[in-house]
């Protein structure tokens, strides 16, 4: 599973974040199955499919008049814009096993170790029981030692 996170659209997301496209996240949803993640924040909504990305800019978002006596003739999916390839994209198995063997091999830095995969088993048993108890579920932050 990890691979996914070297996906191109993943990587896109990821850039966006990291350049303060949305400003404040207000909210992230995933849909698993399929590796769908939309992301709404106060400058900007994101999302990341299968094989793309696209984005809508706050500033650039039109303000539908909903008028039941007038159709509406906005194609509203039309409005989002695909988030361009400004690099080049290699394989996500290839990325994720060079980036581990470097760790054995070289002693690189790398980001998924014991802690990083207990935070990740802590999340989805919050989502278990979440899902379990038709509520949310409040995380406790844990800390690298754990």
């Amino acid at each position: 599973m990890q691979d996914k996170l070297f996906l191109p659209r993943l990587r896109k997301l990821r850039r966006l974040i990291d350049g303060g496209f949305f400003g404040r996240i207000l909210s992230v949803r995933g849909e698993f199955g399929y590796w769908v993640f939309q992301v709404d924040g106060t400058h900007g909504s994101a999302v990341a499919g299968l094989r793309n990305c696209r984005v809508q800019h706050r500033g650039t978002t039109p303000k539908p008049v909903w008028n039941p006596d007038v159709p509406a003739n906005h194609g509203f999916r039309d409005q989002w814009q695909e988030v361009p390839d400004n690099e080049e994209f290699d394989n996500a198995f290839k990325v994720q096993w060079e980036m581990f063997v470097r760790h054995v091999v070289e002693d690189a830095p790398f980001p998924h170790d014991f802690s990083a995969g207990a935070r990740g088993v802590y999340v989805a048993e919050a989502g278990l029981r979440s899902s379990a108890e038709g509520r949310r579920i409040e995380l406790e932050t844990l800390d690298d030692h754990t």
